[in-house]
């Protein structure tokens, strides 16, 4: 299953152009077996399209606060979850309660890290499949309140300004977690986020490529940010842009990046060491996310002796033999470099993983922590971005 795995992610990732470089049972047998199933996956989403088309409007649940739908078209490391926090400090600052939606899925990890780093807002974290039965349920016990006219007061991006729990904790606003091919949900925006560093990989549908809807789709979108935007060319945003303003030719675009903030220890979440720890040591950086070379590069720029890799596939669940190759790895690095190894690991894989991380006494294991940032770049900065999602609510607040 692990070497299926593997396959896929490489067949996805390699343009048409390129097939020949494939290894022939890629080719031969997985590659005609992958394209049957995307054009299945593909009259799939026409027939979602056509039944959403066709349900009456009481079919598909409106809340009685505005919705915003963090998602995007392709799968895995494109930055939805910690776009969900930014915005959902954004709202406590303002004084609006926001309430956050996420399926919980593979383990609960980016649940389990909303819920550490928000801890300190207002914000409500709701878990379940049926998001719209999570969401009237937390409506229910908390209460709602009317977020837009918070926003439409002056001087609102002011932190606590109308205090940290305005209308008693009420909630002002939901953030979908992954939306964009959630259709239960009515929203009032819809952010869309592009992984700057594989875009859309092969360009064609999974289980094929890496797209989750045709690139049309990015014809729904509000809002566009470019996430880990620092680790290309100019060049490469600039094919980017160009592909998305074709499609959408007045959509507003932004640029995002993860900016590392403190470590911890596997066996305290409360701990908080400064990045500088791992100054001149030899690092293992483990992870099993979507795109590990952006947490890669995030660990290599803080200045370590060196820096191994130990890559797992998506959402793995860490098992005993695989705390056995870390620790073969650390050793390896350990002897090579005359230096003690450290093993960082990212946010995602210690929530999906703290026991068997806890468990492991004779290495130094330490997770980074990173938030997302709103990168000034083309004249946008975050307060833009901030201006443009408030300018988005007020108006479908007031569109009939």
């Amino acid at each position: 299953m692990e070497f299926l795995k593997r396959a896929i992610l490489r067949i996805a990732s390699t343009p048409d152009a390129r097939l020949s470089e494939l290894p022939r049972l890629h080719r031969r047998l997985l590659l005609p077996i992958l394209s049957s199933a995307s054009a299945l996956y593909r009259l799939s989403l026409l027939l979602r399209r056509c039944r959403r088309l066709l349900l009456s409007p009481h079919r598909v649940s409106r809340l009685p606060v505005p919705v915003i739908s963090v998602g995007n078209v392709t799968w895995g490391g494109n930055g939805k979850t910690p776009m969900v926090e930014l915005i959902a400090r954004f709202f406590d600052e303002c004084g609006v309660a926001p309430l956050v939606l996420t399926r919980g899925y593979a383990g609960g990890d980016e649940a389990k890290m909303l819920k550490r780093h928000l801890q300190d807002t207002s914000a409500i974290i709701g878990i379940g499949a049926n998001r719209a039965a999570t969401a009237a349920s937390l409506l229910n016990k908390h209460g709602y309140t009317d977020a837009c006219r918070v926003l439409c007061m002056e001087d609102h991006t002011l932190p606590h300004k109308f205090g940290p729990h305005s209308d008693n904790g009420k909630v002002g606003v939901v953030i979908l977690d992954d939306g964009m091919q959630h259709w239960s949900l009515l929203r009032n925006v819809e952010i869309v986020m592009v992984n700057s560093m594989m875009p859309w990989g092969n360009s064609h549908l999974i289980p094929r490529g890496p797209l989750r809807e045709p690139l049309s789709a990015l014809g729904r979108a509000d809002i566009l940010v470019i996430h880990h935007a620092d680790l290309v060319s100019d060049m490469q945003l600039k094919i980017i842009e160009s592909t998305v303003l074709y499609i959408c030719a007045t959509l507003p675009m932004f640029f995002s990046r993860l900016v590392p903030s403190h470590l911890f220890g596997v066996k305290n979440p409360h701990s908080r060491f400064p990045l500088t720890m791992l100054n001149n040591s030899a690092v293992l950086c483990v992870s099993g996310i979507g795109f590990p070379y952006a947490f890669f590069h995030a660990v290599r720029e803080l200045g370590p002796l060196h820096v191994g890799r130990l890559d797992f596939l998506d959402h793995h669940p860490f098992k005993a033999s695989d705390i056995q190759l870390i620790r073969e790895k650390a050793a390896k690095l350990a002897a090579d470099y005359n230096k003690e190894t450290v093993v960082v690991v990212t946010e995602k894989d210690y929530d999906r993983n703290p026991h068997i991380l806890g468990e492991i006494d004779d290495i130094n294991v330490l997770v980074l922590c990173s938030s997302l940032q709103i990168m000034p770049l083309e004249g946008k900065s975050e307060d833009d971005f901030r201006m443009k999602l408030k300018e988005l609510l007020i108006r479908t607040k007031s569109a009939p």
